[in-house]
């Protein structure tokens, strides 16, 4: 795809962007400490029919680079892709300043813009030439830490499109980005208590699966989201709006940041202080399924 081209915002060995820097020296362009910029720069070049590719950390191209965004990408339609690294609370020692809890809901309160979670590394890359071909704006958000793999190369990755990854009968867990695998280990410890969970992941957020969603909380007892993301405006709030016609739907459980601030700790200990490790989730639904008096 010659056509494609890759701006970063002075974080390209955090990024990674360096791996194109190197093959492609001259389709990448370092902007410096400059996301506006670097945003504007490249709904300038998208017009001009190119494909390009801004990364920085999901706190800064989603804030500092907002306005331009709306303008200049939103507004028109053009076919910028903005990576967003280092999301969620993944880069915990470097504080509030640094982690990304309000994304979601600025990138999919923006008209036209698409925006995709990936669970693991095989939907990453499948997502990254998904986006590609996309016609216009997405926000592509990425972590920062590893986390297990969970598809293998067989997986055909589709924007819009979630992807139930184990059946259940009682509860259903809608999760997207890092929290996918933790849901899946959730899962486990829940079946060792009697809890049959079915898991969905939710990779793309806006335009959500409204078809699956809707399908999966069929006769469940519990609703549950998990995402590493404020419960306001994120995952939850999408799922919600989803399902907001159907009838009779069971309550649904908002799992991730508490409508506060990070603070300054490891990503482990961040995750443990948000209660977002499998254990905690499962702990949660074991409650939740208890104050509602037990599986109906």
């Amino acid at each position: 795809r010659p056509e494609v081209v890759v701006l970063d915002a002075d974080l390209y060995n955090s990024t990674r962007s360096v791996l194109f820097k190197e093959k492609f020296p001259d389709r990448f362009f370092d902007m410096g400490i400059s996301e506006a910029d670097m945003v504007s720069t490249a709904a300038g070049l998208a017009a001009t029919g190119l494909i390009p590719f801004c990364n920085s950390f999901a706190v800064f191209i989603t804030s500092i680079g907002y306005l331009p965004i709306r303008i200049q990408i939103a507004y028109p339609k053009l076919p910028v892709k903005l990576v967003g690294s280092s999301s969620g609370l993944t880069q915990g020692a470097d504080g509030v300043s640094n982690q990304s809890i309000e994304d979601f809901g600025l990138m999919r309160g923006l008209p036209n813009m698409v925006v995709v979670s990936p669970a693991d590394a095989i939907e990453t890359r499948k997502a990254t030439f998904a986006i590609a071909d996309w016609p216009g704006p997405v926000y592509f958000r990425l972590g920062r830490y590893p986390v297990p793999g969970i598809f293998d190369n067989s997986y055909d990755f589709q924007i819009g499109k979630a992807t139930v990854l184990r059946k259940g009968t009682d509860v259903a867990i809608f999760s997207t980005g890092h929290m996918v695998a933790q849901s899946l280990e959730a899962a486990d410890i829940l079946a060792k208590a009697g809890v049959d969970a079915e898991v969905v992941n939710v990779s793309t957020i806006k335009p959500i699966d409204q078809i699956t969603v809707i399908s999966s909380i069929q006769d469940k007892s519990l609703l549950v989201t998990v995402e590493e993301h404020n419960v306001i405006c994120g995952l939850g709030s999408a799922i919600l709006e989803s399902i907001s016609l159907v009838p009779g739907k069971a309550p649904l459980l908002k799992l991730g940041v508490q409508d506060c601030f990070g603070e300054s700790a490891s990503a482990d200990e961040l995750l443990d202080i948000h209660r977002l490790k499998a254990k905690h989730i499962a702990a949660d639904i074991l409650s939740q399924i208890t104050l509602q008096g037990g599986k109906s």
